[in-house]
């Protein structure tokens, strides 16, 4: 399930050596404008660049490169039902969960994920990687991407993985919404489902 390669690797910057660059890489990291880029941070340590959106490719792919911190957790375990994802990695190392086991993959491989198979993905090392992700078919993925990134940056989701009850019903609710594309498998797609129908209840909106 793992192959060679870098696939495209888009156009962009470095990522931030230390706190004190960041601000100023920020400006480097991306070329597509502020309608290209999601930051998930302080959610999950990683921030895009919408390389090739939905629109782009007429709903065939949504590619985006990824800027990536060290030590990022990743998202639940998760599948796509009818959509393949690949991780290109372009610079630094990830590990990518498929099959029941964690497998690294370096700069010049590529993880590809079959539709309906359980995965996440971390990196768990001490230095940053980026990679360029693709999901295929686009189906509604990069609407689910800009709704976690505005819940984050509206404080809902403080957490990816949860790690309080408010940030956790607020992810299963987004869960819900994308059923097509995106379900949870660990923990169980139920227990998100619940989750959502407290969150419902509580009149959360998302």
């Amino acid at each position: 399930r793992r192959r060679g390669g870098t696939g495209r690797a888009a156009e962009g910057g470095t990522m931030p050596d230390s706190a004190q660059d960041e601000s100023e890489s920020r400006s480097r990291e991306t070329s597509g404008g502020d309608d290209r880029r999601l930051d998930f941070r302080p959610g999950m340590g990683m921030w895009w660049e919408v390389t090739r959106s939905t629109e782009d490719t007429s709903g065939e792919l949504f590619e985006a490169t990824n800027w990536i911190e060290p030590q990022m957790p990743g998202p639940p375990v998760h599948v796509h039902p009818a959509a393949e994802e690949s991780y290109a990695v372009v610079e630094g190392g990830l590990e990518v969960f498929m099959d029941g086991e964690w497998s690294p993959v370096n700069a010049g491989e590529t993880a590809t994920v079959a539709a309906g198979v359980p995965h996440s993905v971390r990196n768990a090392s001490d230095k940053p990687a980026r990679i360029v992700n693709i999901h295929q078919p686009a189906q509604r993925f990069e609407s689910f991407f800009r709704d976690m990134h505005r819940l984050i940056h509206e404080g809902k989701i403080k957490r990816l993985p949860p790690k309080d009850p408010r940030s956790a019903i607020y992810a299963a609710m987004l869960f819900g919404k994308y059923p097509d594309e995106i379900r949870a498998t660990k923990p169980p797609n139920q227990v998100f489902q619940a989750l959502a129908l407290v969150g419902r209840a509580l009149r959360f909106r998302i």
